[in-house]
């Protein structure tokens, strides 16, 4: 064999080296094995006999198989033997198997904080000329009671009376006071603390919130409202 025979084959070896080198840097693969092609190719060209071209050949699929075991083909920086997602979008982060690592997605949470809201209670209705609470009216009283001792035992209250426009003014104010005092005297009664009551007023017939001039109208007008600020 000539000293030309025996050099062509190191140097395309170190060439087939180099091509791998190349690819674990994340270029593809059929630069690897084409490199690997040229070297069998070319050892083949070198010798006379079949076995020898064989040979050749069997290197150069060697060298494209090196290639691919040892070559990074997305460049992750996780050999193709180990990487078990291949073709990761390159930048991507990945774990120890070449998969991409799971982002946490944080959700802000946003808060929102309500006004102070005044609950008002104002169902609570009586007889033509009457302060006298009925039975409808106890009912609903207790319970409110209940949920101010339970809910909202900090809450304040303040308690207005109303009338219809029949009578006069002076006659209706007072009215309507007797009304508001009746329900105070009634929550407190059924143990809410009196010193939540804030305000015990009447309001007389200034304020209707129907038509006087109906039956209907009138009756709607006879009432006391609760006002309850739960703070």
């Amino acid at each position: 064999m000539s000293m030309m025979k025996k050099t062509l084959p190191m140097l395309l070896l170190a060439t087939a080296l180099t091509g791998c080198s190349t690819f674990e840097r994340g270029d593809n693969i059929p630069l690897c094995a084409a490199i690997g092609g040229v070297v069998g190719g070319g050892l083949g060209a070198t010798e006379s006999s079949a076995v020898a071209g064989w040979g050749a050949l069997g290197f150069g699929l060697t060298a494209a198989a090196y290639c691919w075991v040892h070559g990074d083909e997305d460049g992750d920086g996780v050999t193709n033997k180990n990487d078990k997602c291949p073709g990761t979008p390159k930048g991507t982060e990945v774990d120890a198997d070449g998969c991409p690592v799971p982002v946490e997605v944080v959700e802000e949470v946003v808060v929102v904080e309500e006004a102070d809201v005044v609950l008002v209670v104002d169902n609570l209705l009586f007889a033509f000329d009457s302060d006298v609470l009925q039975d409808s009216d106890k009912a609903l009283l207790d319970e409110l009671a209940g949920k101010l001792k339970s809910e909202a035992p900090d809450a304040t209250l303040a308690i207005a009376g109303y009338t219809d426009s029949v009578g006069t003014d002076a006659y209706n104010q007072k009215l309507s006071e007797k009304r508001a005092v009746a329900v105070a005297n009634y929550l407190v009664a059924q143990g809410v603390p009196q010193a939540s009551i804030v305000g015990v007023v009447g309001e007389g017939e200034s304020s209707p919130v129907a038509d006087n001039a109906t039956a209907e109208g009138r009756a709607k007008n006879r009432r006391v409202e609760v006002a309850i600020d739960r703070n």
